[in-house]
């Protein structure tokens, strides 16, 4: 993607969480990222060469939006034409997130990486991000399969977290795809994060995410056994309701 070139000032704009823009002086070219982590005394800054990466900044960001859209919507036709094709939903719903600058930022310090526009496009990989809760285990291999199936969308990676699940019980599918977004003057191949997973698979992840911004990564070892726990039951759930959602399909068949 290009980033505009043109050098028109060297001035330092301040970035609220939802991309308003406000001047402030001119000693420092950075976009000041404003979160919870400001009220700590820590600023987050993400630099700027020129006044004019200003609007790059909201052009890379509807970017994302645009691609999420579309990855979205790709996800709601395969289900409808699921639906009409077998009578079923392998999709239960949808959740979608664009990450947000103060994410972005911390994540790019993490890795060890200046915090600049080009590396947030280049290193951080899901700032468009999208969630596919399924009923069942077995209908996350079939979305997946939809999705690699599609011509336009590329496969970048995939981590199949279901099957070699996290040392912390976390269990999902993962894949980075990369999808063009059509605008007026030009396409651009975004990369867009899908998370696959049932609907128990999303409940303990939601639990656990919140015990691990509550704890700030450090629970107790309690907590985290009790979690693991958790995990091997909700890995049980879903395998007995894929059994007997198999044995209710069986029966229909032979009804039929």
């Amino acid at each position: 993607m290009k980033i505009k070139n043109a050098l028109n000032s060297c001035e330092k704009y301040t970035f609220s969480q939802n991309y308003g823009i406000i001047k402030t002086t001119r000693e420092k070219r950075v976009l000041q990222v404003k979160g919870a982590e400001e009220k700590a005394g820590i600023i987050m800054e993400i630099n700027i060469d020129r006044a004019s990466d200003v609007d790059s900044w909201k052009e890379v960001m509807l970017i994302y939006n645009s691609a999420l859209k579309q990855v979205e919507t790709k996800l709601e036709v395969l289900n409808d034409e699921f639906q009409h094709v077998h009578r079923y939903n392998p999709i239960e719903h949808i959740k979608s997130r664009i990450k947000t600058s103060e994410s972005i930022v911390k994540k790019l310090k993490k890795n060890g990486y200046e915090s600049t526009i080009s590396n947030m496009i280049q290193h951080v990989n899901d700032i468009a991000g999208i969630r596919v809760i399924c009923s069942f285990t077995s209908d996350i291999y079939r979305v997946a399969d939809m999705i690699s199936n599609q011509k336009d969308i590329k496969i970048i990676s995939v981590k199949d977290y279901i099957t070699h699940p996290k040392a912390s019980g976390y269990k999902s599918y993962h894949m980075i795809v990369m999808i063009p977004v059509y605008l007026s003057d030009r396409t651009v191949d975004t990369k867009v994060e899908i998370q696959i997973r049932t609907v128990a698979m999303d409940f303990w992840a939601s639990l656990e995410h919140k015990i691990h911004y509550k704890f700030e990564g450090n629970a107790p070892e309690k907590i985290k056994n009790e979690l693991i726990e958790c995990a091997n039951m909700v890995s049980d759930l879903d395998a007995k309701m894929l059994s007997l959602n198999e044995e209710i399909r069986a029966i229909s068949e032979r009804v039929r």
